[in-house]
């Protein structure tokens, strides 16, 4: 007899606890992707070039989100400044020219952006051009979740 009471009380707190945890409201999330990148090469000077990049984001989170900050990277480039090979200094802080902020994006919708500077090129005697590295990202920095 004892054992059925406590088994009919272990059965009734599960179903307690299962109710209570299923009514549970899920925590609205943000997700960003990058839809669409491209990497231009210009020429800055005489002697040097840069990348420069634009492309679009969407946000496919269930949440407006604001201050999306972006950027983008080369994963192949050195961090040593020298002549003749792309450069970038991945331990610096993003320079404004060198990212984009988008100020507001509603959950669902794709916004563009564009920033320079991703990578710079000093040439080589001789060299009229060079090739693009080979992995060139862009990144989303952060981002915050609309109240």
């Amino acid at each position: 007899m004892k054992f059925s009471r406590f088994f009919v009380f272990i059965c009734c707190m599960l179903m307690f606890v299962s109710c209570m945890t299923s009514c549970e409201k899920r925590e609205k999330q943000g997700k960003l992707i990058i839809s669409e990148q491209e990497f231009s090469l210009r020429q800055d000077t005489e002697n040097t070039f840069t990348i420069d990049a634009r492309g679009k984001v969407k946000n496919v989170g269930d949440v407006d989100v604001k201050r999306v900050v972006v950027t983008g990277n080369c994963v192949s480039c050195t961090g040593l400044w020298g002549v003749g090979q792309w450069q970038t200094s991945p331990d610096i802080d993003k320079m404004p020219q060198q990212k984009d902020t988008i100020s507001y994006l509603p959950a669902g919708v794709e916004e563009s952006f564009s920033f320079t500077e991703v990578a710079d090129y000093l040439l080589t005697a001789g060299e009229t051009k060079p090739v693009m590295p080979e992995k060139l990202e862009v990144v989303i920095l952060s981002y915050e979740i609309v109240e």
